[in-house]
């Protein structure tokens, strides 16, 4: 079984960043010149567009003999418990209980996550907590890879 995820940004911050660029667009039609005014609020808005298309971008995935998340991997072999996490769960382990040396892939707005332990003596991090909307399906398409 393989596993691929990929996390956007939600609707609602796309609504406030339109309410947003609307702010600056009222803002702007009174005090420059309309063109200008069109100008800027086309600069804003592709910021804003290309910001949340970046940053809501991560992808997780199992295949290949390795976990993804984001830019980062980590070879199946050095994977030792999952565990999948809901929102109160995930919210201490990456606040309160959070290890500094951890690996997190995290997204503020999916409150559930997966903590992946690293079984590699070389390697610091402890663990990994990674941001899922599907905790139990990536959980169990690492621990299937892992029985073979």
């Amino acid at each position: 079984m393989e596993y691929a995820e990929r996390l956007f940004v939600p609707l609602r911050w796309w609504v406030q960043a339109t309410m947003l660029v609307a702010s600056f667009w009222l803002a702007l039609a009174v005090a420059v010149p309309p063109v200008a005014a069109f100008g800027i609020i086309a600069v804003i808005a592709a910021l804003v567009t290309a910001g949340f298309l970046k940053y809501g971008a991560l992808a997780v995935r199992v295949a290949d003999g390795e976990l993804r998340a984001g830019r980062a991997h980590l070879p199946l072999q050095h994977v030792g418990a999952v565990t999948p996490l809901d929102k109160e769960q995930t919210r201490l382990l990456a606040g309160r209980d959070a290890n500094a040396r951890a690996y997190l892939a995290m997204r503020p707005y999916v409150k559930r996550s997966v903590r992946i332990d690293v079984d590699d003596p070389q390697d610091p991090t402890p663990y990994w907590l990674v941001s899922t909307r599907r905790p139990k399906q990536l959980a169990a398409a690492l621990t299937e890879r892992l029985a073979r």
